[in-house]
């Protein structure tokens, strides 16, 4: 089942805005649906109670009455209804009349709760019920008394009013739908309060955004501009604060860079002269060895071997420097990547078993040939100290879009990366074991072949082989540069 995108703030805002005038609207109108109607039904009840009261207290009672009174009597009962016209039913004893004449002389609205009901109440009761056709109903009990002793005693006749209040249902029905006609037009009104709310509230927070995008990009100057003194103008002073002291620190961080470099590139090329004149002379001593004692000539090779060294880690770190000025370049030629590799192995003594190639004739690439031999050689010479022969070099041409590309691999057959070094195997100077902080390589010779890959516009990865061992892949195009 695909899952249904999420709605956007403005939408949001703008919904629960309407849902809020929504409710509004409907509890307002509900409060005064109930009110109204309980006030237009009570008044037509208190008229119609009052006048039933009013008609059976001023009638002349002479008792006991025959059916001939009590057919006179209801029916003028009947003539004078008020607020709306009524059907009065008379009881007394046995007898029975109606002011409907000839309709039945007893109305099923009338209950046998209310008979009882009046009988205790000698100014009247009264009941709401609902015909079939859903129309409300008064039905009025009101017996006829006779006063005794500052007293009354009932007669034993009472009257029974039955007015339908269609003309007050009209009017709530009236209500309702005035109510709900206007209920449309005044979503859509609000509507425009509430487009109104979400742009203001959501301005500022476009306004972050942008500046988070922009800061994002590097722009550490941006800034958002306060307005009021409310939530998103304290956020927005938040923001302009962090982005000035994100600023300061990088600023900071930027020149304490610049100056290790500085000093890095200003150490090399100072000790590049001193180590020059070393090496002539570890050199010639190391011609002489055999001829000194065992100690002096030990003494000696150990000196030229670390004074090696030193020179190795002056030309990275000279190497480094030029990568970090922007100064290195390419010097691009037409290569045949077969012989390339070839080269390499061979210069180095590796074509001795130790290093297998798996290597297509005729493909050529627009490579800087030195440049190139440093990645090879970095990445198989690390194979080869780190892990265990034999190291597998192999290469292929593929064709993508945009141009054909160089796929390099390098894998060795050793124990592979732990995944704790994966993520900093080009980093300069690191090293996976803290505590060998000496050794024959600078900690340069990786991040140097990336950043050589990465002058030709290709990039390098590192991994492990399903099987075991650790594999470098470098990805070139075949057409490097400008």
């Amino acid at each position: 089942m695909p899952r249904i995108a999420p709605l956007g703030l403005r939408t949001r805002l703008v919904a629960a805005f309407l849902l809020v005038a929504a409710i509004s609207a409907v509890t307002t109108a509900a409060l005064t649906y109930r009110e109204a109607r309980t006030a237009i039904l009570k008044q037509s009840q208190d008229t119609a109670v009052g006048t039933l009261r009013d008609l059976t207290g001023s009638l002349s009672v002479q008792l006991p009455f025959d059916q001939q009174s009590l057919q006179r009597e209801t029916s003028e009962i009947g003539r004078r209804g008020k607020p709306n016209p009524w059907v009065v039913y008379g009881e007394y004893g046995g007898l029975r009349a109606t002011s409907n004449v000839g309709g039945p002389t007893t109305s099923r609205h009338i209950s046998d709760a209310l008979r009882t009901q009046v009988l205790t109440h000698p100014h009247g009761v009264f009941q709401r019920v609902r015909s079939d056709a859903g129309t409300p109903v008064l039905v009025v009990a009101m017996p006829a008394v006779f006063t005794v002793d500052a007293g009354t005693r009932p007669t034993g006749l009472v009257f029974y009013a039955v007015m339908p209040m269609q003309t007050e249902k009209r009017t709530v029905d009236l209500m309702v739908d005035a109510a709900r006609t206007g209920a449309l037009p005044g979503l859509a009104i609000a509507l425009v309060p509430a487009l109104l709310a979400a742009r203001s509230v959501l301005r500022p927070v476009r306004d972050l955004r942008k500046a988070a995008q922009r800061l994002g990009l590097g722009r550490l100057d941006t800034r958002i501009e306060v307005r009021g003194a409310d939530e998103l103008a304290g956020l927005a002073r938040t923001f302009n604060e962090t982005a000035g002291a994100l600023e300061t620190s990088v600023e900071d961080l930027r020149q304490a860079e610049a100056r290790a470099r500085r000093f890095a590139s200003d150490v090399s090329h100072e000790l590049r002269t001193p180590l020059a004149g070393m090496l002539a002379v570890t050199e010639v001593l190391d011609e002489e060895a055999d001829a000194l004692g065992p100690d002096t000539a030990k003494a000696l090779r150990l000196i030229s071997t670390e004074t090696g060294k030193l020179a190795v880690l002056v030309e990275d770190l000279m190497e480094i420097s030029r990568f970090d000025a922007r100064a290195a370049e390419l010097n691009l030629d037409d290569v045949d990547v077969a012989e390339a590799v070839g080269k390499t192995l061979e210069r180095r003594h590796w074509n001795d078993g130790r290093v297998v190639t798996d290597l297509p004739q005729g493909v050529r690439a627009r490579l800087d040939p030195r440049r190139f031999d440093v990645v090879l050689a970095n990445l198989v010479g690390n194979a080869l100290k780190h892990g265990d022969a034999p190291v597998r070099v192999s290469a292929r041409a593929e064709f993508r879009p945009g141009g054909p590309w160089l796929t390099l691999r390098v894998a060795d057959s050793g124990p592979g990366i732990a995944d704790s070094v994966l993520p900093h195997i080009f980093d300069r100077f690191y090293k996976a074991d803290a505590a060998r902080t000496r050794s024959a390589g600078s900690g340069l010779g990786l991040a140097i072949t990336r950043e050589n890959i990465h002058l030709h516009g290709g990039t390098v990865r590192a991994g492990n082989a399903p099987a075991g061992g650790a594999v470098f892949t470098v990805e070139m195009p075949l057409e490097a540069g400008p």
